[in-house]
Order: structure tokens, then sequence, then C-alpha cells
């Protein structure tokens, strides 16, 4: 590969730059965006690596946040107060697996050398316009090659998350995994166990969202075994399954991770994913082969309000699996209309059934639910004082549902 003579270094990065190798510290361009310019991939967020330690940079700079200080990373924050990534050349003294202990006063070769992948330790100078690569890693991207710097066994050992790293790389840039990385990525792969569940989320999230063809990515996760360890639900899932996820119409990695699984909640709770994601998850699981009558807008109101937070999804699937029934067209429409679908919708709340003479507790729910099944299956129906009415007369017919009120 033939260097360009500049890259797109934007100004307050420069200006960042300037100021560090005005107080006299060398500073380089490092990191993705460096790669991802030379391979084509418009990216403007350049990391900075430094000769100053954290505190040399926080003193040449008013607005700082220690982004991680210990190992020698400094967020300098520009006039939108977005952080920039400054961090100090450093070489590792100890791992373990998950997370090193630094020092600082390295070179900038010694930096380069304790990242992961050659193509990830190319420096470019902003001011200078000059390229440091040591490790010769743009000849591996002309070969679309991930190759790990120095010895694989041990770049793995100092931290696990470079085999997930690997994998999302290649999948993202149609690279080829060098035979001996991946030969000690293969022999490493137990040591993944280890991974903090966000970590481990973070890597699998962006590389479906990330990859090429995300069904290539998700084969190499499967072939290096990294699936059976962390997704142990996706061991049922088939080929066909596999493949379409490149059909599918959004790139969702809660939608993506839920297709695959035979049990979505438990994969995504596992994964550490939020309590939203986790519901959408079982919704999706529980509901995946429950299809409504597109035609029936009651039936697709009814489905809606069961479905909650995964009918997006489900209704993906359902284009994937009969693009031709119409269910997103009939969806689209009943939300279009405004009908009511959810007890918040509801014109009555618990408030006023309590009011009624009901007791607190869950029958208060039983008769919202009631009530909303009503308004499915007509919304005209959500009407204040007829589903008042309707819970007065359930409350009559049914003593057993009332409060008792204060013994006598």
């Amino acid at each position: 590969m033939i260097f360009p003579p500049r890259l797109p270094i934007p100004e307050v990065v420069r200006d960042i730059a300037q100021r560090l190798e005005d107080a006299g510290f060398e500073t380089w361009c490092v990191g993705g965006a460096v790669r991802d310019n030379l391979l084509g991939y418009a990216n403007g967020d350049f990391d900075l690596a430094t000769a100053a330690t954290p505190q040399e940079i926080q003193r040449c700079f008013r607005r700082t946040i220690p982004l991680g200080v210990e190992h020698g990373t400094v967020g300098v924050l520009d006039r939108n107060n977005r952080p920039h990534e400054v961090t100090t050349f450093r070489r590792d003294v100890k791992t373990d697996g998950r997370r090193a202990v630094v020092e600082f006063g390295a070179s900038l070769d010694d930096d380069l050398a304790r990242r992961d992948f050659t193509i990830n330790a190319i420096a470019y100078h902003a001011l200078q316009h000059k390229w440091r690569d040591p490790l010769d890693g743009a000849s591996d991207l002309d070969a679309k090659l991930i190759r790990s710097v120095g010895e694989p066994d041990q770049r793995f050992r100092e931290d696990y998350l470079r085999i997930l790293r690997a994998l999302r790389f290649a999948a993202r840039f149609e690279f080829t995994i060098e035979q001996r990385t991946l030969n000690a990525a293969r022999r490493n792969v137990d040591g993944i166990k280890l991974l903090s569940a966000e970590r481990v989320r973070d890597e699998w999230f962006k590389g479906l969202t990330t990859a090429a063809q995300a069904a290539a990515f998700v084969r190499s996760w499967q072939e290096i075994g990294a699936t059976e360890i962390w997704l142990p639900e996706l061991a049922g899932v088939t080929e066909q399954d596999v493949a379409q996820l490149d059909r599918l119409p959004k790139r969702d990695p809660v939608l993506m991770t839920s297709f695959l699984s035979e049990d979505a909640q438990a994969t995504l709770r596992r994964l550490r994913c939020s309590n939203a994601e986790v519901d959408r998850g079982a919704r999706f699981t529980t509901f995946r082969d429950v299809r409504p009558n597109p035609e029936s807008d009651v039936d697709v109101r009814r489905w809606l309000a069961k479905v909650g937070a995964a009918a997006d999804d489900l209704v993906a699937i359902s284009m994937l699996r009969e693009p031709e029934a119409g269910l997103s067209a009939t969806v689209e429409r009943v939300r279009r209309s405004g009908v009511p679908l959810t007890l918040g919708d509801l014109a009555v709340d618990g408030d006023d059934l309590l009011a009624l003479g009901l007791s607190k507790g869950p029958i208060i729910g039983k008769v919202l639910e009631e009530l909303l099944e009503e308004v499915l299956e007509d919304p005209a129906r959500n009407e204040r004082a007829g589903l008042l009415e309707y819970a007065r007369r359930r409350v009559e017919t049914e003593p057993s549902r009332r409060d008792s009120g204060p013994a006598a």
C-alpha cells in the first residue's frame, strides 16, 4: 500500500495535537480511524497517542474528563462537549486476560507493539503528515488479512476480547484471519469465559450491525466455539435461519439475536441487556409463531396488545417468511389510526376502579385487562362513562371483587 499524502483530520483533532506538540509532547493519530480511512471508510473519530502523561494532558487543556486515567486515557472536550481520546504512550507490565496494568514513558513504537492486530498499529502525524508502520500493517491491509501483533497466543492471553475483535474485523472488512492467528484464537477460545458480559455483548452487537454479511459473522462465532460458550441458546439454529439474517429489513442486534435464539430472554439476560430489551426478546420467543389474520383489524389490534415491544420484530420476521401476507400494512394502518392498544390508552385507570369499590391488588389489573379487551374489539368503546359502567356491572355481579370495607 502507498500511504496517501494526507488524511482528513478534523480541525479539532489537529488543534489538540498542535497544543500537545507545542508543549513538547510527540503526538500521533492512531487506531481505527487511521485504519478505516486507509480502507476508504469515512471515519473522523481519530484518537491521539502522545508522550504526555495523563496529568500533563490535563494541564495542557482547560476542559477534560478522565476516561481511563489509570490506563493513560484522557478525554479532551471540544466546544460541543464531545470528548476526544488522548492516550499516553504505554506498554503492558501485567495482564490477566481481561485487563492490563500499564506503565508510561514508552515510545510510539512501544505503544504500537502492544496493540492487537497489525492493521490497528499504524500511526499518522496530523501536523507533519508522516506515517509510522513498524509492523507492516499496510501490507496486511493490502492482503486483507487480520494478523496478530507479535506472537498470537500471547496477544490473546493478554486480553481474550481480542479473539472476538478478530472475528468482528474479519466480518466487517471481509478479511481472512491469518492462519497462525486463527489457530491461536481456537486454542484460547475458552478464555472468553473470563470476559464480562457487557464486553461480549458489545462485540456481538457491533459484529451483527457492521458485518458485510451478518450470516458470515455468526458462522465465525459458531466455528470458533464462541456461541457455545456465550450463546448456548443458538445451538439449534439452522443454517437456513443464519442465512436469512441478511434478508431482514433492518440490522437490529436485539432482533437478530432473538431470531437466532431458542430462548431470547435467556440470551439477552446473559448478555446484560436492558430490561426493555430482555422483555422484547421474551415476547418475541413467546409469540414468534403466532400469526394474526392480516385482513382483520380486530385480530391485529389484539395481537399488537399482546406482543407489545416485540411487534416490529415479529412484523420483520413475518415479512421475511410471508412477504405477501400484508401484516406490515395492516399494523401500520392500525397504529396510524391511533386506536387504544395498551392499558395506558384506556380512558380509565386503576384509581377509577378503586373509587368504584374494588380492592387493591391483582383484581384491578384483571378488570383493566377486561376493559382493554372490550376496547380492542371496538375502539369506540374507549369512553370514560361507558367503561366505568362496564366496571360497575362487573363489581355488582361478582361481589368477591368488591372491597368488603371495614369490619362492623
